[in-house]
C-alpha cells in the first residue's frame, strides 16, 4: 500500500510535536520539513530526522508528491498557506485558531468544500480519552440536563516582562493572544463535549503587562523563554491579551463562565473543564488528565481512572492502552491523525475530527468576545 506523503510547516513546538505523531500513523511517511528560512529547515530536519527540508514554504506546497500538509506557523501565515496548499489539491491539518480573520476563516471553509480535500483544524484537546468519556456520559443522560459549565485555562509561562513569544505580537499571532490561543481550546470542548453551542457571551480581556522587554536578536519558541537566557533586549508596547473572563449562555438553558491566563503563577497547562446537570456533574483537569471526577447528590462521589474496561464503548476507541498506563497530550494528536488521514485515504469516510467550519466557528466566537470586551456588554453568537 502506498503511504501517504505528508510534510510539516513550522518549525516550533508545535511542528516538533506534529512530526512525531505523524510518525505514529502506520499510513503516513512524513517526507520533508519547512522552517522560517533554509538554517531553520536544517535545524527543524535534523531534530526530527527528515532528510528534505526547505526555508520555503511555497516549495513544499508546489510539490505535487506531497499529499497533505500540516501547518504550525504563526498564526497570520495560517490564511496564505492553507489557501495554496488546497489549491493545490493538497489535504491540510492547520493549528488553531484557523486563521486572524472570520472573512479568511471563511474563504478556507468554501475552497476546502470546493477542493474537496480534507481539511483540519486541530483541536487535539478533544481527544484525550476521559475527555471523551464525559462527552458520551453526557450523551447516554448520565448526566440529566446540563445547566451549568465553568472552568479555566490557566499557564504561567508569560508572568515576567522578559518572557517572550511570536504569539505576543498582534501581527503574527491575532488581536487575541491568551483568548485566541487557549481560550479557543477551552470553548471548543465545552461545545463538543455538551453538544451544544454558545449562544451568547460577555467578556473581560486584560492586558497587565503593557510593555515587555524583547530579545533584539533571536527567536523563541513556546515557554523557551522560563530558560532563555538574554541580555540585549528592547522595551515594546503590547497590545495583545494576558487575561480573559467570559460569562456565556450554552444552548437554550445552560449557563456558565470560564477564565484565560497565562500570567497564573504555578499553573502549567490547567485547562479545567466542570460540567454539572441535573442528575450528576464532571470534572477534568489536563494536568492530571487520567482521571475523571465524577460528582452526586445523594450517593458518594467517585473518581474514574481511565480504563478502556470501565469506559463507555464509543468512549473506548480514544484508548489504546490499558488501566492505569498514561494516555496524554502525544496521544490526543494521535487520535486526531488517525481519523484525519483515514479520510485522506479514503475520501468516503466518516469525518471525526474537528474541520475548517468548526475553527471556522471558533474565530466567529472569538471576533464576538472581543466585541463584548470593547462594549461591555453582552453579544449574541448565533450567527455561524
Amino acid at each position: 500500500m502506498r503511504k501517504i506523503r505528508t510534510a510539516v510547516i513550522g518549525a516550533g513546538f508545535m511542528g516538533k510535536v506534529h512530526a512525531e505523531a505523524i510518525r505514529r500513523q502506520p499510513n503516513v511517511e512524513l517526507v520533508a520539513v519547512c522552517g522560517i528560512d533554509a538554517k531553520e529547515g536544517v535545524s527543524f530536519g535534523e531534530a526530527v530526522g527528515v532528510e528534505r527540508t526547505s526555508g520555503d514554504w511555497h516549495e513544499i506546497v508546489a510539490d505535487p508528491g506531497i499529499d497533505a500538509l500540516h501547518i504550525c506557523t504563526p498564526n497570520n501565515l495560517h490564511y496564505p498557506i492553507a489557501k495554496a496548499a488546497m489549491m493545490a489539491g493538497k489535504h491540510v491539518l492547520c493549528e488553531k485558531p484557523l486563521t486572524t480573520t472570520l472573512e479568511e476563516a471563511k474563504e478556507l471553509v468554501e475552497i476546502a468544500k470546493k477542493q474537496n480535500v480534507a481539511n483540519c483544524t486541530n483541536h487535539n484537546l478533544r481527544y484525550y480519552p476521559a475527555v471523551q468519556q464525559m462527552r458520551r456520559m453526557i450523551e447516554a443522560g448520565e448526566l440529566g440536563d446540563i445547566i451549568v459549565v465553568q472552568g479555566t485555562y490557566s499557564q504561567d509561562w508569560l508572568l515576567y516582562d522578559t518572557d517572550w513569544n511570536w504569539r505576543i505580537v498582534s501581527k503574527e499571532g491575532g488581536a487575541l493572544r491568551c483568548m485566541g490561543d487557549i481560550g479557543s481550546h477551552w470553548m471548543d470542548m465545552v461545545q463538543h463535549v455538551t453538544g451544544q453551542r454558545i449562544t451568547s457571551v460577555c467578556a473581560d480581556l486584560q492586558t497587565f503587562l503593557k510593555k515587555r522587554k524583547k530579545p533584539r536578536t533571536g527567536a523563541l519558541q513556546a515557554f523557551e523563554s522560563k530558560m532563555a537566557k538574554v541580555d540585549d533586549r528592547e522595551e515594546v508596547d503590547i497590545d495583545t491579551d494576558d487575561y480573559g473572563a467570559v460569562l456565556l449562555h450554552l444552548g437554550d438553558r445552560a449557563r456558565g463562565a470560564f477564565t484565560v491566563s497565562q500570567m497564573s503563577a504555578g499553573c502549567k497547562n490547567r485547562l479545567q473543564m466542570e460540567i454539572f446537570g441535573t442528575k450528576a456533574g464532571v470534572i477534568w483537569n489536563q494536568e492530571s488528565p487520567d482521571q475523571l471526577w465524577i460528582g452526586h447528590r445523594d450517593t458518594p462521589n467517585g473518581l474514574l481512572v481511565k480504563d478502556p474496561a470501565l469506559m463507555l464503548p464509543e468512549a473506548r476507541t480514544y484508548a489504546d492502552l490499558p488501566g492505569g498506563h498514561s494516555e496524554g497530550y502525544d496521544d490526543a494528536h494521535k487520535m486526531v491523525y488517525r481519523r484525519f488521514y483515514r479520510t485522506v485515504a479514503d475520501r468516503k469516510a466518516p469525518v471525526e475530527y474537528p474541520t475548517f467550519v468548526d475553527g471556522m466557528r471558533g474565530i466567529y466566537l472569538l471576533t464576538r468576545i472581543l466585541e463584548s470586551s470593547q462594549k461591555g456588554a453582552w453579544v449574541a453568537t448565533e450567527e455561524i
